[in-house]
């Protein structure tokens, strides 16, 4: 039986002006029929946001009443996290067994925004005037768009949608077309939950009629986009027509940096979860392998073993380690880069040729890119199971190769020198470095990048501060009349 959907648009679930099929990638069949949101859905959606920014029911709530419907949000996510699982599993691909344990965790991010919501603190401001007195108060500010990819969706609008509640926000949160179920199945958590009506809406669609109507509406104050970088260019140029804030948390080539001092099995198990792990669809995806000269025969050698090793199977399996891509259109991308970067002279140690069996299945692949670092799949970010090796001698040779990248998200080095470590850390152009470890987030820890990696953090206590804007009070404390009007006190 297919499983159906709806749009949720002022505190009321309805179809939307269309339907479209949603496919499950492990078989390649239509599994729900999703709504669609086009024109009109979009500015209902964003008019029930402004709306509510203004009515008491929203407005008149203190910060610690928000947080309260913060924290009873992250008990429904708890609670449905199975199921929210097996949504994103049945429409992305992503194994059970990630989806499962990701999606409790999303309640995290929930119960520690619910308790920054009062913690929002203005300041006194020690004026330099005696008869003045000044303070700043944090207000929300204002309506905003969550636009988020189908990988993880839970995940990444949870570091839009926690500090901007808190922050007193109101939000149109749009699902990726690609992937939907879990925000749409979200929506109804929201619901549960309390909140007044048109404080969260929550569509899906297409980009003329709905991501673009979305971005460049004059009622929209912040714009927080995760995705591709060409997107994120239309979404800035959108943006651009009512100067509406923008925070962008896009793609990335994150090196994967080994030293020959490393513990290499540790290293090797943590290169396959940073390349491998939800089939290389990760925004933070280590796919730039670079090692040591003197241990890079070793490394690779165990490398291409423990992939081999690697359980490929239904993403339904809670046994299966490896499932398949989210789109047709993503594995044959990748598929050709991967031509291309062969006969460009990159050498194949591991898969390459797509499996066979129904769905979107590509296996492992590793190149060895020694020889053309340059290659195409060196450079080009492939949102996939493909990790390219390059070899280097030095500390400085592996710094200029790290940073040879115009993007800037993430990093891992793995070294057992702790001055290298520091050094390295400060060296290479990231938002976030990862030493011995990889693939590691927090509500607590900021998460983000520059270049092409777009700018702004989400999660940490400081993402919060992006939904408000500062509002200075002067009070004039003396009694005498005002006299001359023409002087700037």
């Amino acid at each position: 039986m297919t499983s159906q959907f709806q749009l949720y648009i002022n505190g009321q679930f309805e179809d939307g002006a269309a339907q479209f099929d949603s496919i499950n990638p492990a078989t390649g069949q239509v599994w729900a029929k999703m709504p669609e949101a086009r024109t009109d859905e979009v500015n209902r959606a964003v008019a029930a946001a402004s709306q509510a920014l203004q009515d008491a029911a929203w407005a008149g709530l203190t910060a610690s009443q928000r947080g309260k419907l913060l924290y009873k949000l992250a008990d429904l996510i708890e609670k449905a996290a199975p199921q929210l699982a097996q949504y994103e599993t049945s429409d992305t691909g992503k194994i059970i067994r990630e989806t499962s344990s990701q999606i409790a965790y999303v309640a995290e991010y929930y119960r520690y925004y619910a308790g920054i919501a009062d913690k929002l603190e203005g300041s006194y401001l020690p004026i330099d005037k005696p008869d003045m007195q000044a303070w700043t108060i944090r207000e929300p500010v204002g309506v905003i768009a969550a636009i988020v990819p189908w990988n993880s969706q839970l995940f990444l609008s949870a570091v839009k949608v926690g500090p901007a509640l808190a922050a007193g926000c109101s939000i149109v949160l749009k699902a990726s077309e690609e992937g939907p179920a879990p925000l749409l199945a979200f929506a109804r958590l929201v619901h549960e939950a309390g909140f007044p009506a048109g404080v969260v809406n929550v569509i899906t669609g297409f980009g003329p009629e709905c991501g673009a109507v979305l971005s460049s509406h004059p009622d929209v104050a912040h714009v927080a986009f995760t995705g591709g970088p060409e997107t994120a260019r239309h979404i800035v140029r959108n943006s651009a027509e009512n100067l509406a804030k923008v925070s962008l948390e896009l793609g990335g080539k994150s090196p994967f940096i080994v030293f020959a001092d490393a513990d290499l099995q540790s290293a090797v198990n943590a290169q396959v979860a940073a390349i491998f792990a939800a089939t290389g669809q990760s925004c933070v995806a280590g796919s730039r392998l670079l090692v040591e000269d003197s241990i890079k025969d070793e490394f690779v050698q165990r490398l291409v073993e423990r992939v081999q090793r690697i359980k490929i199977g239904l993403p339904d399996d809670m046994a299966t380690e490896y499932g398949p891509l989210c789109t047709l259109r993503q594995r044959e991308k990748i598929e050709q880069v991967v031509a291309r970067s062969i006969e460009q002279g990159a050498k194949l140690l591991a898969g390459g040729k797509t499996l066979e069996r129904a769905g979107y299945y590509y296996p492992p692949t590793i190149l060895d890119c020694s020889d053309v670092p340059q290659a195409d799949c060196v450079m080009t970010e492939l949102f996939g199971p493909v990790l390219s090796v390059v070899s280097f001698n030095t500390e400085a040779d592996a710094i200029q190769k790290a940073n040879i990248t115009p993007y800037g998200l993430a990093a891992g080095v793995f070294t057992n020198n702790l001055s290298r470590a520091h050094r390295m850390t400060k060296a290479i152009r990231s938002g976030i470095v990862w030493l011995n470890t990889y693939r590691a987030v927090s509500p607590l820890a900021p998460f983000g990048g520059h270049g092409l990696s777009g700018h702004g953090r989400e999660a940490g206590s400081d993402a919060v501060l992006d939904y408000t804007t500062t509002k200075t009070v002067w009070l004039r404390t003396s009694d005498q009349p005002i006299d001359d009007p023409f002087v700037m006190r």
